[in-house]
Parts: C-alpha cells; structure tokens; sequence
C-alpha cells in the first residue's frame, strides 16, 4: 500500500489531532486544503477539490459554439427602462 508511519494523537485545543510527516505530505502532494471522509474504518485525507477548475475553458466553449445565451426573456420593469443603464 505504500509508506507507514506510527505516530500519536495530540491534543490540539479543544481538538485532537495528528501531525503528518513532510515526507508523507510530500508525496501526497497534499499542500493546504484537504478533505478528511469515513470509509468504512479508515479516515480517508485527500486534496480539497478545487471548485470551478475548468469553467473558463466550458465558457469559452460555450460561446464559440453559441451556446451561452439567456434561456428566459427578460423582462424589465418600468423602473429598469427609466432609471437603469445599459
């Protein structure tokens, strides 16, 4: 399965935590935000996911295949003719 290290519980405030050795992070390429699951009896640490990696990829796609228009009509208001600028 790969490298296993022992080390300890220790209390961390009100919390408890492990430290993790570099070369374990290193490896991991685990660097800041992580995600910590239950699967089954084993706590699972990985990268957080980034949200939005690829959006402006899926925009720029979009466009070019003239796929980003608004789906509803727009509608203004008296308000929106007199008052806002377009």
């Amino acid at each position: 399965m790969g490298t296993s290290i022992k080390t300890r519980i220790v209390r961390i405030g009100n919390s408890q935590g492990i430290r993790i050795p570099k070369t374990l992070l290193e490896q991991s390429g685990i660097s800041t935000d992580v995600e910590i699951e239950l699967e089954n009896d084993h706590l699972v640490i990985r990268s957080a996911s980034r949200s939005r990696i690829g959006w402006d990829e899926a925009f720029a796609a979009m466009a070019e295949q003239k796929d980003d228009t608004l789906l509803d009509d727009v509608s203004t208001t008296l308000w929106d003719q007199a008052e806002w600028e377009w």
